[in-house]
C-alpha cells in the first residue's frame, strides 16, 4: 500500500539564505517529494500581495510579511491564515517549524517541529543597539505565549535535539509528550576530498552572526593561535545582526590579516571551504543541534566545538571530535593548535565525524522519522489521506 501525503510546511524563511531551519525545511521536503509526497511551503514574503512560485518541484507562497515589530506576527497570521483557508482542503495535515511562525487557524492535524525555544534563545541575546533590545524582549515577553498557544493546538509535538526536549519543559510540556527526530545533512554533497594544498591551512567558522555564536570568543582564539602558528588563518563565512560589530572587533584587536571575513557565502563555494578547511569551530554558547555542526562532520572535518547542549549530542569528545568549555579562547586555542600538529588525528577523528554522519544524521533517516510521525498523528486522529488509502485502525 503507497500511502501520499498533501503536506503543508510552515516556516519563516525559505528558499533558504541565513539559518538552519531553512535548510531543514528544504532539505525534508526534498525527500519527501522522492518519495512521492506533495509539498507546499508557506514562509514570509515582503511588504507586497502574496504570490506563489516553484521551487525544485516544491510548491512555495511568500505570504504578506509587514516588519512591524513587535506586531509583525500576529499581522502576517491575518495574511497567512487568509490564504490558508483557500487552500486548506487540499492539504491533509500542517507541518509547522518553530520559532517565529504565524499562528494557523485549521481542522487539520498539525506537527510542530521546535528548533529552538523562544525563552531559551533569549537568554543568549546580547543587547548592543536598540534593535537587538527589541528583539530581545520580543524574544522574553513576546514570542513565548504565542509558542505556547502553538503547542497547544499541536497534536504531535517533536524537536531535533534532546537538549530542545529540555527547554520545552519551561512551557509545562511532559519531556515523553515530545518526539525527537533530528536535524540531517545531506551526506552526498557535503563529502570529503582530497584537499587542495595550495589554498594553504585554515579554521572554519561557518553560520549566522549572532551574540550566542561566541564570535567574540572566536576573535580571542585565533589570537592566541596565531601568535604560535601566523601561517594559519581563520575563515569566517555568515551573515547576521553581529557581522558590524565583528567588523569592529577584528579592527580593534588588529586581526585583519589573521582572520577573513567572508559575509554570505553562496552553497557551492560553502561546500568547497568545507572540504579544504584543515578542521571547523563551534564556538557557540548555545545550540539546539546546529546543521552547520553537520556539515562539517559530514565532510570529514575534525571538529572542535562548545560543550554546550546540541553539540555533546552529537561530539563523543576526542573520538567524533572535541568539546571545550564555552567561554573558554584559550582552551579551543589549544586544541586547535594540537590538531594543526597532528595530521594523524585529524584524519583520525575526520573519519569517525564522517561514520557518525552516515550512521545517525543522513536525510533518509531524518525523513523516515519525520513520516513515521505524520503517519501516527493520521492514525490517531483517523483521518483519510487525500490519496484514498485509510490508516486508522
Amino acid at each position: 500500500m503507497v500511502i501520499i501525503l498533501n503536506i503543508c510546511m510552515i516556516t519563516r524563511e525559505f528558499p533558504p539564505e541565513s539559518g538552519g531551519i531553512g535548510y531543514y525545511v528544504y532539505n525534508l521536503s526534498k525527500r519527501l517529494l522522492e518519495r512521492g509526497h506533495r509539498v507546499t511551503v508557506f514562509t514570509r514574503g515582503t511588504y507586497n500581495r502574496s504570490f506563489k512560485e516553484v521551487v525544485e518541484g516544491i510548491d512555495v507562497f511568500h505570504v504578506t510579511f509587514l516588519p512591524v515589530y513587535p506586531f509583525h506576527l500576529p499581522i502576517h497570521g491575518l495574511f497567512m491564515n487568509s490564504l490558508f483557508r483557500s487552500l486548506e482542503p487540499f492539504f491533509d495535515l500542517v507541518h509547522v517549524h518553530s520559532p517565529l511562525p504565524p499562528l494557523i487557524k485549521t481542522h487539520l492535524p498539525v506537527m510542530t517541529t521546535v528548533h529552538t525555544s523562544s525563552r531559551t534563545d533569549s537568554k543568549y541575546h546580547e543587547v548592543f543597539d536598540f534593535y537587538s533590545l527589541l528583539e530581545r524582549l520580543q524574544s522574553m515577553y513576546i514570542y513565548p505565549p504565542i509558542e505556547s498557544k502553538l503547542f497547544n493546538i499541536s497534536n504531535c509535538i517533536t524537536a531535533v535535539s534532546y537538549s530542545v526536549v529540555d527547554e520545552l519543559k519551561e512551557y509545562g510540556l511532559e519531556s515523553e509528550k515530545i518526539t525527537v527526530i533530528g536535524n540531517g545533512v545531506n551526506e552526498k554533497i557535503f563529502t570529503p576530498i582530497n584537499k587542495t594544498k595550495t589554498l594553504g591551512k585554515y579554521v572554519l567558522y561557518t553560520g549566522i552572526l549572532r551574540a550566542r555564536k561566541g564570535l567574540f570568543d572566536l576573535v580571542e582564539c585565533a589570537k592566541l593561535v596565531s601568535k604560535l602558528r601566523p601561517d594559519v588563518h581563520f575563515v569566517v563565512c555568515g551573515k547576521g545582526p553581529f557581522l558590524r560589530k565583528l567588523e569592529k572587533e577584528v579592527r580593534e584587536q588588529r586581526m585583519q590579516e589573521q582572520i577573513n571575513l567572508l559575509g554570505f557565502v553562496k552553497r557551492e563555494e560553502l561546500i568547497r571551504l568545507y572540504q579544504n578547511a584543515t578542521l571547523h569551530v563551534v564556538p557557540s554558547h548555545y545550540e539546539g543541534l546546529p546543521t552547520v555542526l553537520l556539515e562539517a562532520m559530514s565532510c570529514g572535518l575534525p571538529v572542535v566545538a562548545t560543550d554546550v547542549c546540541g553539540n555533546k549530542e552529537v561530539i563523543t569528545n576526542g573520538v567524533n571530535g572535541f568539546l571545550v568549555p564555552s567561554k573558554s579562547p584559550k582552551a579551543m586555542a589549544e586544541v586547535i593548535l594540537m590538531l594543526l600538529e597532528n595530521e594523524n588525528i585529524r584524519e583520525r577523528v575526520g573519519k569517525a565525524a564522517r561514520n557518525t554522519i552516515e550512521d545517525k544524521y543522513t536525510w533518509d533517516k531524518i525523513t523516515d522519522n519525520v513520516l513515521a510521525s505524520y503517519l501516527q498523528i493520521l492514525k490517531r486522529k483517523s483521518v483519510t489521506p487525500k490519496s484514498g488509502f485509510s490508516i486508522a485502525s
